[in-house]
Formats: C-alpha cells, sequence, structure tokens
C-alpha cells in the first residue's frame, strides 16, 4: 500500500517528535467550540492537539462570512511565521469537538527553537509552508489594502506587505471590487489608503500604523537588555543579524522600511553564490529574514534611528518618536539610496510612475505600456529585462557611450539581444509629461529631444549613502563612512583612551560602532560582499566587546 504523500504545512509528528514537542507545553482539556485565540490578540500561542481538532478561522470581512482556513487533528499543531515575528494574531484558533490540547507559549517556543534543531527545522519548514499558503489563499483577506493603483502611499503600504510577506489583498479602489469595499467602510477619497483588519479600520494608513496595529513595530520590553543592535535590514543588516543572534548575541535589527533593502527591490540576482537559476531579491531577503529569527534576533519595521550616542561601554540610540534604546555595540547597515533626477514635477510623480524598484508591484501598475530604466549598472539591467519579459515594450536610458562598460556582460548581451529592449546610450531624460500620473518623458540625446510615451520611469542611477542623520563619525567625501584603515589619527577621538587599541576591521571613528555594507566607504556595492561584511563586522564586535568587559 503506497503511503501518503506528507503534506509540508500540516506534517504529522511520529512518537519521539511528539513527545519532545509536548514536553514544552501546558495541557488543557476543552470543550468544543472553545477559542483558542483570536484575531487581534497580541501573543499568539502554538497549540499541540493531543486528541479532538483544532480549526483555524479567517473572521469575517465587510462583504464575506468568516471561513476556515485550516484544520489540525491529533499529532498536529497551529501557528506560522507569527511565532517567530510575534506579530498578532490575524485569524482565530477554536475547537470543534472535545479536545485535549498543549500550549507554547512565546518563551517556551523560543527555548524550543534553540534547544532542539531536529524539531525546530520541521517546525520552521511548516510555518514557512503555511505563510505561503496563507497568502495565495482565503487568510489573504484578514488584511484589505484599498487605494489608487497610482498613489505613492498606497505603493509603500503594497510594498511594506509584500517585503514582510504579510497575508493580504491589494483593491484598486477605480474598480468594483475596491470600491464596493470602501463603500462598505464608509471611506472617502481623503481616507485612502485604506486598510481592513481584523477588528479596524486604518484610513490614511502607513506602514508605521499597520505595524503597530500588526504588533510588528518596536516595542520595548521591561528591563530589556540587547548586546546588538544592527540599524538596517539589507543584505548586510541581515547577515550581521544571523551571525549576531546564532552567536549568542541578544540581537535587535532596526529598518526605517522593511526588510530587503536595495537588494529587495531587485528582480533576480544571478551573481549571487548557489543560485544557478537565480533568486528575486525580495525571495532571498525574505528568507535571511527568517533564518536571523530563527536564531532568536528581533526585526522591527519601519523603526527609525534619528541619532546614535557612543557612550563609555554601550552604543545609545534615539529612535524618531523619541524612544531610547541603549546596547553593547551597533552595527550600521542602513546602505545607500538611488538618487533622483534633478527635474520638475520628480517628486509629484513618484509612486504614480517614476519608481525605484522593479518588483511584481510595480510591474503590474505598468501593464504592457512602454516604460523607461534609466542607469548602466547590473540593477538597470535586471529591471529591463524583468519588465520587458513582462510584456512592456522598455528603453533602457544610459548616459554613457559604452552600455558594458558598467554592467556585467552576461546581463548587457541580454538586453542588447531582446526584441523589446531599446538600448539608448548617450541619452538623458530631460522633461516628465502627466496629469496625476506619468504619461511621457523627453529623451535627449547629442542636443536632440524626443518626447515617447512612458508609464513608468525606472531609476537606477548612483547612490548616496544614508548617513545625514549621523553625526561626528567620520565619513569620506561622499558621506560613506569611513572605517579601520581608513581612519587616520585625527579621526580617533578620546572615546579611544579608555579600550587603548585601534579600531578593528569594520570599526568607525566611534568604539563599538560597526559599518558594512553599502554606507561604508570602499565597500563593493554588491549582495554577496554585504552579507560577507555584516557576518564580519559581528566577528569584530565580539572582539570589541571582549575588550571592553575583559
Amino acid at each position: 500500500m503506497t503511503e501518503p504523500t506528507p503534506i509540508p504545512a500540516r506534517p504529522v509528528l511520529g512518537d519521539e517528535q511528539w513527545s519532545r514537542l509536548r514536553a514544552f507545553g501546558t495541557p488543557e482539556r476543552l470543550p468544543a467550540s472553545t477559542w483558542l485565540f483570536r484575531a487581534g490578540d497580541d501573543v499568539c500561542d502554538m497549540i499541540l492537539v493531543e486528541s479532538g481538532q483544532v480549526e483555524i478561522v479567517r473572521p469575517s470581512t465587510t462583504d464575506d462570512p468568516q471561513a476556515t482556513v485550516a484544520v489540525y487533528g491529533p499529532r498536529q499543531f497551529t501557528g506560522e511565521l507569527n511565532l517567530l515575528t510575534r506579530q498578532a494574531a490575524y485569524l482565530s484558533a477554536r475547537t470543534t469537538e472535545a479536545s485535549q490540547v498543549l500550549r507554547i507559549g512565546p518563551d517556551a517556543f523560543r527555548r524550543m527553537m534553540d534547544s532542539d534543531p531536529e524539531l525546530s527545522d520541521t517546525v520552521l519548514r511548516a510555518l514557512i509552508a503555511r505563510r505561503r499558503d496563507l497568502r495565495e489563499g482565503d487568510a489573504a483577506r484578514s488584511v484589505e489594502i484599498i487605494g489608487h493603483d497610482a498613489s505613492a502611499p498606497a505603493l509603500a503600504l503594497r510594498t511594506y506587505a509584500s517585503r514582510l510577506q504579510l497575508p493580504h489583498t491589494w483593491n484598486d479602489v477605480e474598480t468594483p471590487t475596491g470600491l464596493a469595499l470602501a463603500r462598505a467602510v464608509s471611506a472617502t477619497p481623503d481616507d485612502l489608503p485604506v486598510v481592513i483588519v481584523p477588528g479596524a479600520v486604518l484610513r490614511q494608513a502607513t506602514p508605521g500604523l499597520l505595524a503597530e496595529r500588526l504588533g510588528l513595530s518596536y516595542r520595548p520590553a521591561s528591563g530589556e537588555q540587547v548586546d546588538l543592535v544592527v540599524i538596517g535590514a539589507g543584505p548586510a543588516g541581515l547577515a550581521a543579524g544571523v551571525y549576531g543572534a546564532s552567536e549568542g548575541l541578544r540581537t535587535l535589527v532596526l529598518d526605517s522600511v522593511a526588510s530587503g533593502g536595495q537588494a529587495a527591490a531587485s528582480s533576480r540576482i544571478e551573481n549571487y553564490l548557489g543560485f544557478t537559476s537565480g533568486i528575486s531579491g525580495n525571495e532571498l531577503t525574505s528568507a535571511a529574514a527568517i533564518q536571523a529569527q530563527k536564531f532568536g534576533a528581533r526585526i522591527a519595521s519601519p523603526c527609525e534611528v534619528a541619532e546614535l550616542h557612543s557612550e563609555p561601554d554601550q552604543v545609545r540610540l534615539v529612535l524618531s518618536d523619541g524612544t531610547t534604546l541603549r546596547a553593547r555595540a551597533a552595527v550600521i547597515a542602513t546602505g545607500a539610496k538611488y538618487r533622483a533626477l534633478p527635474l520638475e514635477r520628480w517628486s509629484e510623480f513618484e509612486g504614480a510612475g517614476i519608481y525605484y524598484a522593479a518588483t511584481e508591484i510595480e510591474a503590474r501598475a505598468c501593464g504592457a505600456k512602454p516604460v523607461a530604466v534609466v542607469g548602466g549598472a547590473n540593477s538597470a539591467g535586471q529591471a529591463a529585462l524583468y519588465l520587458a519579459a513582462r510584456g512592456s515594450r522598455v528603453s533602457l536610458v544610459v548616459r554613457g557611450g559604452d552600455l558594458y562598460a558598467g554592467m556585467s556582460s552576461y546581463l548587457a548581451d541580454r538586453i542588447v539581444a531582446h526584441p523589446d529592449i531599446e538600448v539608448r546610450t548617450d541619452t538623458q531624460v530631460t522633461a516628465l509629461h502627466g496629469d496625476s500620473q506619468l504619461r511621457s518623458v523627453v529623451l535627449t540625446s547629442e542636443g536632440v529631444a524626443h518626447e515617447q510615451e512612458c508609464v513608468g520611469l525606472f531609476c537606477f542611477i548612483g547612490a548616496r549613502p544614508a548617513t545625514a542623520w549621523l553625526d561626528g563619525l567620520a565619513m569620506d567625501d561622499h558621506g560613506f563612512l569611513r572605517t579601520d584603515t581608513q581612519l587616520e589619527a585625527g579621526d580617533l577621538g578620546p572615546d579611544w583612551s579608555g579600550p587603548a587599541r585601534r579600531p578593528l576591521p569594520f570599526e568607525t571613528s566611534r568604539p563599538r560602532v560597526f559599518a558594512a555594507g553599502d554606507v561604508r566607504a570602499g565597500s563593493m556595492k554588491r549582495v554577496a560582499a554585504a552579507v560577507g561584511e555584516g557576518a564580519s563586522a559581528v566577528s569584530s564586535v565580539h572582539a570589541a566587546l571582549r575588550t571592553v568587559t575583559g
């Protein structure tokens, strides 16, 4: 007789695994129709079903009754990635019959993940599979976003939800479904974008408001002690988070937008070691975020750091909301941001035709209409290929005269051969036209201007370091942070009299403050290099902490 194929999202544990897992739980005997947790609860426990049955329910929405999204029986467990992220519950759970269950709270869940690698891997695979299923199934209606396609605030919300892999549904208010939802919650045009979550309607919603409602913003715990705070959750920051947490440091990762950084905006990364068929930046950085949280790192976003102060034996941070937190060391991994073109109406069209990322969200907004990609490096090349594959006619606008000068040859070869990509070298965008959204651009080459239809302008030109918020750290002429051997004697102030040492690799002009990735002067500006720098910076963090405490 053929054994049934295991379902990744619904494993049934064997005797030994079940015995080890149930040791972390507290038993409860419950009658039928008992709610174990409800959507909106701040804390969501893992529930082990010893006998009976537990169903997971999506609460009723404005136009749809509640729905059952999963059912678990004996030797199965509830939960998805919110057990790692500490996100508030957006689904509910109840018994469908008299049941014997065991409840594993957040602290016990963390102990299980840390102490039993084989069991934690089994659980983690199930949680990841469930989040994927929830995003694609009926549970995605637990979070409804309503707004205009050509809206910068709506784009920010959609990008945030996508980066964090939150189950959600996007509703363009100009479609019948979106309009009906807006009317159901009495939303006016001034209220948009609107987010409907269990128990609340968020008007003029922002990623910060949504994060606060879902429990994903930074909430300092009483008496919390942090060894390492990582500022920025791009590849360098996530690598620092993984290595810091896995090596025993109490690690907190903060990002002003969402996990991923510039890498998450890349539609395809083909030269990253081990991924022979390539991987999207969002997939890579989302997996890295889960990996960091698996080891116990906390990730909070959006969470903007406004000030950093180096003090004896600690680093003090002040967040934009005035919250102060302290850590024994910090890694700055805030990266760099693509520059804007100095054109009239540029800021007006940002999010309404001007984009700094080429992902599914932006490509869907453009449809199969003509677009332009500005830039001559790999990020621009990947964007051009991705958009052309989605059906757009793409103009690749390169200021220089040689496409191969700043782009990997394998990318340049594909672009030159692609029938739907026109390469325009020695060309610049000189004007923008449209009503409430971008409609056309003017391209100028050798003094000759030409206007052409363009519903999406994707900008990947140069980058400026995200260091404007920093004060007192040594930087180069372009604002990138100088570290270790790049520092001169005059850069090292009185803070260094105590440690009596030279800066360690990746250490800035302030003790116990490190820099990794694109924000650091001399960095390679590649994903693989950023990951290596983030991991290596943690090695120096350990050395610095030994110096301080030893």
